[in-house]
């Protein structure tokens, strides 16, 4: 079983961690982090020290427990070093064009796809075929990532497609003829 809502938080120096009500915000030498979490969880800030503790038992405080200590460790790493995500572009003539806060996709479709990006994050494409999203918000940095690669995901014959970098894709075989 786990017991990841038993830890505590050590806060760095860098961070301000604050609680009014049910929000949590959590500031940062990147910024600031809002979120509120469940008002069945109760949130104690010692100084440099947070943790958690939860009514009862059930199995669904136990779930909720590890998830709201885990968002909220989530928003301190967020503020103090920030989340990455890197995408390729694997196919021939499929590029990637960023320009301020928008991307410009060409990935073998009738028409190229353009994108922007919510308030606080970034995309950058250091290389025609490479893009880079970054924030400081896990959560919004990966559904960003998984919406621009479900645009093109990689298909299984010849591995065309976006991925993530390093992402290993399942290929088949094609069929034999006779």
């Amino acid at each position: 079983m786990s017991r990841i809502g038993n830890k505590v938080i050590e806060v760095p120096e860098k961070v301000e961690i604050t609680q009014n009500g049910n929000v949590v915000t959590v500031k940062g030498p990147k910024g600031e982090l809002s979120r509120e979490i469940s008002e069945d969880i109760k949130m104690n800030i010692d100084g440099e020290e947070v943790t958690f503790t939860r009514p009862n038992d059930t199995n669904m405080m136990k779930s909720l427990h590890g998830t709201t200590r885990t968002n909220v460790w989530n928003m301190i790493v967020g503020v103090t070093e920030g989340y990455k995500k890197e995408l390729e572009l694997i196919g021939v003539g499929y590029r990637a064009q960023a320009s301020g806060k928008s991307i410009d996709l060409n990935v073998g479709l009738s028409h190229p796809v353009h994108f922007d990006a919510p308030e606080g994050i970034e995309i950058e494409t250091p290389e025609n075929n490479k893009i880079i999203v970054s924030g400081i918000s896990k959560e919004e940095v990966g559904q960003l990532a998984a919406t621009i690669r479900d645009i093109r995901p990689p298909e299984p014959y010849k591995g065309k497609g976006i991925r993530y970098v390093g992402e290993y894709v399942i290929r088949k075989e094609g069929k034999t003829g006779k």
